[in-house]
C-alpha cells in the first residue's frame, strides 16, 4: 500500500510538472506577438528604415514613435479622446439598461415574459452586420454620421443593450427572493429594493457588465469606420490607425501603428488587472442559473 501511494504521488508530481511546462510554452507563444508589438514601438524609424519586422529586437531603442503620436497635427489625442468618450458613455448607459432589464426579468412575473425572452434569444442569433446599411441610412437622416458619428456610435452600441441580459439575470437569480419579500413587507418600493439592496449585492456583475460595455466600443472598427465615413475628426483610434497603414508610407507608419497599439492596450489592461477578481466572480455567478 505504501509503495502504491508513493507511486501515485510520483505520477501526480510528474503530471503537474508536464502540465506546467506545457502551459509555460503555450504562454510564451501567446505572449510573443505582444512582446513584438512593444519592441517594434520603440524602434527608431529615422535610424532603421522600414517598419516591417525584419528582426524582433530593435538595433536602437527610441521614443520617436510615441513623440510622433502626441504631435497636435497627427490628431492621435483627438482620436483617443473620441474612443474614450464613446467607450465610457456606452459602459455607463449599457450597464444601467442591462441591470434594469435583468432585474425585471429575474424578479417580476408578467404575461408574455417567457415569449419576450425567447424572442430576444432568437434575435440575438442574427449578426449585427445584417443591419449595417439600414442603420447607416437611419443615422444619416438624423445627422449622426460623419461629423455626428460620436453620438451615432453611442446610440448604436446602447440601443439594443438590453438584449445582453443573460449573464446579469443569471446572477440576480442567485440572490434569494426572500430579501425582496421582506423589504416589500417593510414598505420598500421595487426601485428602492433594486438600488439599495440588489445593486450593492451585485458588485461583481455590475463591474463585469461595465467592462464588457467599455471593451466593445473601445475595440470597434467596422461600425466606427462605416459611420465616420471619411470624416477624420470623428475617427476612433482603430479606424485612424488603420488609415495610417493604408498610406503609401506603409513601412514608416508600421512602428507608429505599434506605438498606438501599446497605448490603446494600456487602459484595458489596467482595468482588467484592477478588477479581475470581480470580473471572474461576475462570469461564474451569472453562469450558475439562467
Amino acid at each position: 500500500m505504501a509503495k502504491e501511494k508513493k507511486l501515485r504521488k510520483q505520477h501526480k508530481k510528474l503530471d503537474l510538472t508536464l502540465s506546467y511546462i506545457l502551459l509555460t510554452v503555450l504562454s510564451i507563444f501567446w505572449m510573443l506577438p505582444f512582446i513584438g508589438l512593444i519592441l517594434q514601438s520603440f524602434r527608431s524609424y529615422a535610424t532603421e528604415y522600414g517598419g516591417m519586422v525584419a528582426y524582433l529586437l530593435p538595433k536602437q531603442f527610441s521614443l520617436d514613435n510615441y513623440v510622433f503620436l502626441f504631435q497636435p497635427e497627427n490628431k492621435f489625442l483627438r482620436w483617443y479622446g473620441n474612443t474614450l468618450i464613446i467607450a465610457s458613455a456606452c459602459a455607463i448607459i449599457q450597464t444601467l439598461v442591462i441591470l434594469c432589464v435583468s432585474y425585471v426579468l429575474s424578479r417580476m412575473r408578467f404575461h408574455g415574459r417567457k415569449a419576450l425572452m425567447n424572442i430576444i434569444l432568437v434575435l440575438g442569433m442574427f449578426p449585427g452586420f445584417l443591419t449595417m446599411i439600414c442603420l447607416y441610412f437611419l443615422l444619416k437622416e438624423m445627422g449622426l454620421t460623419q461629423a455626428g458619428a460620436i453620438p451615432g456610435l453611442i446610440l448604436i452600441s446602447c440601443a439594443s443593450s438590453g438584449m445582453g441580459y443573460y449573464v446579469c439575470k443569471g446572477f440576480f437569480d442567485t440572490i434569494p427572493k426572500s430579501l425582496d419579500e421582506a423589504a416589500r413587507i417593510d414598505g420598500a418600493s421595487r426601485a428602492k429594493i433594486f438600488v439599495q439592496m440588489i445593486i450593492p449585492l451585485s458588485k461583481p456583475i455590475v463591474i463585469y457588465t461595465a467592462l464588457m460595455g467599455f471593451l466593445g466600443p473601445w475595440c470597434d472598427y467596422v461600425f466606427a469606420s462605416y459611420v465616420a465615413f471619411g470624416y477624420s475628426d470623428s475617427y476612433n483610434v482603430a479606424v485612424a490607425m488603420q488609415r495610417w497603414i493604408w498610406t503609401n508610407d506603409y513601412q514608416g507608419y508600421f512602428t507608429r501603428f505599434c506605438a498606438g497599439g501599446v497605448l490603446i492596450a494600456v487602459p484595458v489592461t489596467l482595468l482588467f488587472m484592477a478588477l479581475q477578481k470581480y470580473y471572474v466572480e461576475g462570469v461564474t455567478g451569472g453562469a450558475v442559473k439562467g
